[in-house]
């Protein structure tokens, strides 16, 4: 890491302005750093032969060496490289060269480490959060005046889930290289009472995974019954201790699956690496749930529905603010909605949809026996459609709203037995509720002593009725197949659309590569 340092006797003069001419010129095609350099006159941040620019390097090249331990490619800032070029300076060009390449090695690892490699929505169009990046220019003027190892170990996600992930990610590095789990369990299903190898098989599998102790019995027993409903419960399946055909597919799954998912849950951290709010609404799409944190405690949880798994109803991923919630909604039926799905109903039966009201620019009802559908095109379909509040509206009877260009909010539903089913994605995009009264007396509760008296008087009213959150509560709609407890336990979730595997293959392309795999 030794530089070759040229400014000595008479010539110094000329081997600076040399020097300073280089960074200006190497520096031309980065405005923030160019604009760096020439407010500090082109003054060297590394370069110079004193203790702080030593530190400076060494700290940086540090940091580069432990990039793998954040899931990040450690091909993006060759390290080595860096080193070599360093040794190899000989003159006042090669100085300034070396300058600029390790400001821009810095900024690069900066961002990356801070808030992510990729950019989400080059990856899938669903995820259409804006990323919290840090002005560039503070970035290095923030390390220039900074303890340098103090300001590098700073940047990356302070939150327990960035920290567990990490530990997670150790974890299944040291399983990989110590031959994973074993052996995958050879049947489809599997049940309590039956007994030979497979039963075997899954028993290993489960001792090897730290869900049971070992033994030496074939028998689905109720030891083993207990271990698969523990694995069930962490990996969002139905727990009735019998190992089904999904329980036997999340059984098999590897540990390089698993871990592929923790550097993906890492990336995605970064992406959300900002103050989510002391108060803020979760909802993990592949949970399939809604939860409610309070000073980074789960106050809530309830079961949701999510988009289905089709054309444009995937439910976006994206972070904004709940303003208020509407009682006795009404549902203004979305133009896609009324094109693609109710028009082509409509001109086969104008009575079609009845529940349905069809109105006019005006806000006026359109008298549907009067009207030939037929005639009208997608485009062309000049009404709007309007479903009055009522117990059978397509929101329930309360909606919690984000006003957001997606037009994706919270809402009831009628369809109540679908929180039944394991896996839920059945919407048009927006988010149903299990218990959408308990979510709002909860939210309410911040304002009022009586939350469920002000949200009974709205409904009992049956009239559409606004109530205003006179904080406005942050909500994240994310997107996690592994997450850590609040007890730092890893949980898996399956890819209901996906995205982690594009993300993956995304990071791959980057130069990510799982540590400890064995070929």
């Amino acid at each position: 890491m030794a530089l070759c340092f040229v400014v000595m006797g008479g010539a110094a003069l000329a081997q600076v302005t040399v020097f300073k001419q280089t960074v200006a010129e190497a520096a031309t095609d980065d405005a923030d750093l160019a604009a760096y350099y020439r407010s500090s006159a082109y003054e060297p941040i590394w370069t110079e032969d004193s203790e702080s620019h030593w530190q400076r390097r060494a700290e940086l090249l540090r940091a580069l060496s432990q990039a793998h331990l954040h899931g990040l490619p450690p091909s993006r800032y060759d390290a080595a490289g860096l080193e070599r070029a360093m040794q190899d300076v000989r003159t006042s060009r090669d100085l300034g060269l070396i300058e600029v390449r390790l400001s821009k090695t810095f900024l690069r690892y900066a961002r990356d480490v801070q808030t992510g490699v990729l950019i989400p929505s080059r990856v899938d169009g669903g995820i259409v959060r804006e990323i919290p990046y840090r002005d560039r220019l503070s970035l290095i003027e923030g390390f220039v005046n900074a303890s340098p190892r103090q300001y590098l170990n700073g940047l990356p996600p302070s939150s327990a889930q960035y920290r567990n992930l990490m530990k997670e990610k150790l974890r299944l590095e040291s399983l990989l290289a110590r031959g994973a789990w074993g052996p995958t369990v050879p049947a489809d299903s599997l049940k309590p009472g039956q007994n030979g190898p497979a039963v075997i098989a899954l028993r290993n599998r489960l001792v090897a995974m730290g869900l049971m102790p070992v033994s030496a019995s074939p028998d689905y027993d109720v030891a083993l019954q207990k271990a698969v409903r523990d694995f069930q419960l962490t990996h969002g399946l139905e727990a009735d201790g019998v190992a089904g055909a999904v329980t036997l597919q999340e059984v098999n799954a590897s540990v390089q699956s698993r871990l592929k998912s923790v550097i993906v849950a890492m990336e995605r951290e970064r992406w959300t690496n900002m103050d989510l709010g002391d108060r803020h609404i979760v909802v993990n799409q592949t949970d399939f749930s809604a939860k409610i944190v309070d000073h980074g405690r789960v106050t809530f949880e309830t079961r949701s529905v999510i988009g289905k798994n089709t054309g444009d109803r995937r439910s976006p991923e994206f972070s904004d603010q709940m303003e208020h919630m509407i009682v006795n909604p009404s549902w203004y039926v979305p133009r896609s909605i009324v094109t693609k799905e109710y028009l082509p109903q409509l001109k086969n039966n104008p009575h079609a949809v009845g529940h349905i009201e069809i109105t006019d620019s005006r806000g006026r009802r359109v008298d549907r026996s009067s009207m030939d559908f037929s005639q009208f095109s997608a485009r062309s379909f000049p009404f709007s459609m309007r479903q009055p509040p009522s117990k059978s509206n397509a929101l329930g009877l309360v909606k919690f709203m984000f006003p957001n260009k997606y037009n994706i909010y919270l809402h009831d539903t009628p369809s109540k037995n679908l929180f039944e089913r394991e896996t839920r994605a059945f919407s048009h995009g927006c988010i149903r509720l299990a218990d959408p009264f308990d979510f709002a007396y909860t939210l309410l509760a911040a304002q009022t002593d009586d939350p469920q008296g002000v949200f009974q008087t709205a409904l009992k009213s049956g009239r559409e009725t606004k109530i205003d959150l006179v904080t406005p509560v942050p909500v994240h709609i994310i997107y996690r197949t592994a997450i850590m407890t609040e007890k730092g336990k890893p949980e898996y979730r399956r890819d209901v659309y996906g995205r982690d595997a594009r993300i993956w293959q995304a990071l791959e392309n980057a130069g990510v590569a799982l540590e400890g795999f064995q070929g």
